[in-house]
């Protein structure tokens, strides 16, 4: 039904594609989305890039999601404005760059804790998939970004809080530009690497200390490539 997608901004391109099945009436309202796995499978992308673009769609009111029941196409009346955290830190920003690592270290060590502590078998699995594909793309930015952000998906859904998992949702954009300025420093994706397989072990020991300080860590190293100079052009 729709076409694998092969550029940057990936969510862009589901958006398009949705909102042209919308238009022609192939989805009609009341129609459910298929699940995120089976969506993410279908387009060929991670399922972070799903989850950007369902919640674009939610923002334009063409969907909207009911935790345990799904994503509905909706009648296509406009929702009332939803504030984005992701509007408020703009990556492209110093003082924006400063404050989203400010977050995250207040947020993600604890989400790592409670990772640790509740992480089932299939969360984990998703962790090992995202480091495994990370390690085999490192040549290929958009490849490895999008498994960073499924990691850190991962780690957020193991955490078993919703409203967890909407923070982390609603700065998705402005991690992928962090990210992509990280990649560009030099032993910026293996210094990152390192860290997530260490993260990675504290989980599957269900060590929640162990994975705070690990993810502590990964975020010194953020933030130190985030402030360092950046590369000479070669």
């Amino acid at each position: 039904m729709y076409k694998v997608v092969t550029t940057s901004r990936l969510y862009e391109q589901i958006v398009q594609q949705i909102e042209e099945s919308i238009l022609k009436g192939a989805l009609k309202p009341g129609d459910q989305l298929p699940a995120e796995r089976d969506f993410a499978r279908q387009f060929g992308v991670s399922r972070t890039a799903v989850r950007e673009a369902v919640k674009a769609l939610r923002e334009k009111g063409l969907v909207e999601a009911y935790p345990g029941r799904g994503t509905f196409v909706t009648n296509g009346t406009p929702p009332s404005v939803r504030q984005s955290l992701g509007r408020m830190m703009r990556a492209d920003q110093p003082e924006g760059t400063a404050q989203l690592v400010e977050v995250r270290e207040i947020l993600e060590p604890e989400i790592a804790g409670l990772a640790a502590s509740r992480a089932d078998e299939e969360a984990i699995a998703t962790m090992r998939e995202a480091i495994e594909v990370m390690d085999n793309t490192k040549d290929d930015p958009e490849g490895f970004i999008e498994a960073d952000l499924d990691f850190h998906l991962a780690l957020a859904e193991a955490a078993a809080n919703p409203l967890i998992l909407s923070l982390i949702d609603s700065i998705v954009a402005v991690l992928r530009d962090q990210r992509m300025t990280i990649f560009k420093v030099d032993g910026g994706p293996e210094r990152g690497q390192y860290h997530h397989k260490k993260i990675l072990e504290a989980i599957e020991r269900h060590d929640p200390q162990g994975a705070r300080e690990a993810m502590r860590a990964h975020l010194k190293q953020v933030r130190e490539d985030s402030e360092g100079p950046a590369p000479r052009i070669r």
